[in-house]
């Protein structure tokens, strides 16, 4: 059995790389139950614009013994190695694209992680080849 490669940690799930351009949060026993709401979140969200990342699928591992929300792999990259105006215009269309998506009725609610949760404070926010985008929409909410 070929031991998934663990991308990323968050206070209720893990995040595995599946391929190089799908990963898997995974959903054990005791957080299944979302599962199907943060699915039907993403799907919501994609079809407004392309902030939040792509919902692909829901899968089951058995050798994990875990359900899974398969999802793009997103390749962040550095914003340091970048002019300030392509940052001002990223962050522009940023904005832009959250407007849509509150508009649309989607809240995200977790872009700033509280001080007493490990990680860093924007985490759920990537750059991109493709500008900034939205991970982890577990929280958010649809008015």
């Amino acid at each position: 059995m070929k031991i998934p490669r663990l991308l990323s940690t968050g206070d209720n799930n893990k995040v595995i790389v599946l391929s190089v351009t799908e990963v898997g949060k995974m959903f054990l026993e005791d957080t299944r139950s979302d599962i199907g709401s943060e699915a039907e979140k993403m799907k919501f969200a994609n079809k407004v614009n392309n902030l939040v990342c792509r919902f692909i699928r829901l899968d089951y591992d058995e050798s994990l013994k875990a359900e899974l929300l398969v999802m793009e792999r997103i390749y962040p990259i550095d914003y340091r190695a970048h002019e300030v105006e392509k940052r001002e215009l990223w962050l522009e269309v940023f904005e832009q694209e959250m407007k849509e998506l509150h508009n649309s009725g989607f809240i995200h609610h977790d872009l700033r992680r509280p001080s007493n949760i490990s990680g860093l404070a924007f985490d759920n926010i990537l750059l991109t080849d493709e500008g900034l985008r939205l991970i982890d929409v577990g929280i958010s909410v649809l008015r």
